[in-house]
């Protein structure tokens, strides 16, 4: 693993496998201390595998796992992490006819020292419905009090699972303010999402997962600017344009990479942007995209992963061989 001092987060070459169908398949993950790092890929590429390991709720089939120096694997050792995480689940983990103040309270008293759950509540925008029954509780108020319930304890370690699914602008405000909190404070913070808006401006570092194996990490900026793709011109225009009319116009390779979204094998220069939309204006054709020096993180994660996946065995996980 890159860096020598102990990270929060550490994982080396980990395996999980269910019976012959291999979910994660010899990934290395770090880190740090105040870092927020973005786990993505598509449906069956192992996130959650992975990040079940982390949390101790699954056993790796070999490789390192250490979250705070610890094997979450081992019960013991488990044990001793369980006051020092904090886990977001999706749905769930609460009885449905307690509230928000309830359950806050309740939780804190796991806890030696504790968030005041009044604060978190108020942080959260919570307070209106501190004693609305959690079932009644609108997804994204659902959803902002796990976030509250797994921050409760002040951990060092946060493991967030789609923390903005479902949640209104405001409630992704309140989210994105507490992930940069949890940064400031130096805790480490590990979250899967499918929002690839919402990675980008949470997260340090960003890894990409597929069939189990890391396709790609690094900064967003990294991502998205240091491909051969990023030194391109990438525009969105109406489906089945006459490309080989326009590489002739343009002096480059114009190809279509997925329906109405194409590139040009051409930076965009002032003198190619303005014969691009001079060739689609005197076609009467409206340019709707235009991106020059920079991929989209959904450009590069679509770029590297393909299509998703669906969950299932019908997904394209790895097959351990005999």
């Amino acid at each position: 693993m890159p860096g020598s001092p102990s990270a929060p987060v550490e994982v080396s070459s980990l395996v999980v496998a269910y019976g012959d169908l291999v979910a994660v398949d010899g990934i290395d993950l770090r880190a740090g201390p105040g870092e927020v790092v973005a786990l993505l890929g598509p449906n069956g590429a192992g996130k959650t595998s992975t990040v079940e390991t982390l949390e101790g709720y699954r056993k790796a089939t070999s490789g390192r796992v250490r979250v705070l120096g610890l094997d979450p694997g081992d019960p013991d050792e488990h044990r001793r992490l369980t006051g020092r995480i904090g886990v977001m689940l999706q749905r769930g983990g609460v009885y449905p006819s307690m509230g928000p103040g309830e359950a806050l309270e309740l939780f804190s008293r796991y806890y030696e020292r504790p968030e005041d759950p009044a604060d978190l509540l108020s942080r959260l925008g919570l307070e209106p419905v501190a004693r609305t029954p959690w079932k009644k509780l609108s997804g994204g108020e659902q959803q902002r009090l796990s976030l509250a319930l797994a921050l409760v304890g002040r951990p060092q370690v946060v493991f967030l699972d789609e923390p903005t699914a479902g949640v209104d602008p405001q409630g992704r405000l309140a989210i994105r303010d507490e992930i940069a909190r949890l940064r400031s404070s130096g805790a480490c913070v590990v979250l899967t999402t499918h929002e690839l808006e919402e990675a980008e401006r949470a997260a340090d570092r960003i890894v990409i997962v597929d069939h189990g194996r890391v396709v790609a990490e690094g900064t967003p900026a990294e991502l998205t600017t240091g491909s051969e793709e990023a030194r391109r011109l990438h525009f969105a225009a109406p489906p089945g344009i006459d490309t080989a009319d326009l590489a002739r116009h343009l002096g480059a390779p114009v190809t279509e990479e997925r329906a109405g979204w194409f590139a040009v094998e051409r930076s965009g220069d002032p003198a190619t942007v303005a014969a691009l939309t001079a060739w689609l204006a005197e076609r009467n054709l409206a340019i709707t995209d235009l991106r020059t020096g920079r991929e989209s993180l959904e450009d590069v994660f679509l770029r590297l992963t393909g299509p998703g996946e669906p969950d299932g065995p019908g997904h394209k996980d790895r097959r351990r061989s005999r």
